[in-house]
């Protein structure tokens, strides 16, 4: 008797060989391309690392920094050196006069010789924002106006010239009032002189010159510098 046997496998065992080999094929077909994707990198070498890089990484937007303010903190501390110096020595007779009754009697004289000395400037602290207009390469300041910063009589460089008491010297002595009074009406002299010497005009012009040279080394092409006249009660 002859026994037979069956080699034919399962109908089941058939399907798991067809997704078993279905499987090989999609695994390898993510391999190579997994494959052809590194050789791709490799090709591009570190180009390809330094765009994924640009990607994820956070880019900060370059600082500005505000050019008015800048230009305004260097003018203002730049303010010492836009004054003009104006000095004068002044003669100033000065007089007391002793009456009796309507008569005048005599008089006590003081001639006193004042060194003076008068500075104007413009006072660039006082610039505002709105002062400074930059476009571009090119800048445009417009100063304040100039005016008288301080008048003063030097008093160990003056000196009283002559000094009569009066009435035959038996008045009293007044000669430090009078110096005082010519001491005031010195100052009102050597200001006026100042003024009508042109003063205030110099002070804008050395401002102006400041000015120009100090923004000059911030790389401006085309710097304007626009000064003020001066107020009608600078020099009162």
């Amino acid at each position: 008797m002859i026994e037979r046997v069956d080699n034919r496998q399962p109908a089941t065992s058939g399907v798991k060989t067809f997704f078993h080999n279905v499987t090989l094929m999609v695994t390898g077909g993510i391999g190579v391309a997994i494959a052809l994707s590194l050789v791709g990198m490799w090709h591009k070498g570190g180009k390809f690392f330094n765009d994924l890089g640009a990607m994820v990484s956070l880019t900060q937007p370059a600082p500005k920094a505000d050019i008015s303010a800048i230009v305004i903190s260097q003018v203002r501390g730049a303010s010492d050196l836009t004054t003009a110096i104006f000095v004068m020595e002044a003669v100033v007779p000065t007089q007391q006069d002793w009456t009796l009754g309507s008569w005048t009697v005599g008089s006590s004289k003081l001639l006193y010789v004042a060194y003076g000395e008068v500075r104007a400037g413009v006072d660039l602290s006082k610039l505002q924002r709105q002062d400074v207009v930059v476009q571009g390469d090119s800048i445009v300041i417009r100063l304040p106006p100039p005016k008288i910063l301080d008048r003063k009589i030097d008093v160990n460089r003056s000196r009283v010239y002559n000094y009569e008491k009066g009435v035959m010297g038996l008045a009293p002595d007044i000669s430090y009032s009078l110096q005082s009074l010519a001491q005031q009406e010195a100052i009102g002299k050597i200001s006026t002189a100042a003024c009508n010497n042109g003063l205030l005009e110099m002070a804008n012009e050395k401002a102006e010159l400041t000015v120009t040279r100090l923004v000059s080394f911030s790389g401006y092409s085309k710097i304007t510098i626009e000064t003020q006249p001066p107020a009608k009660d600078a020099c009162s």
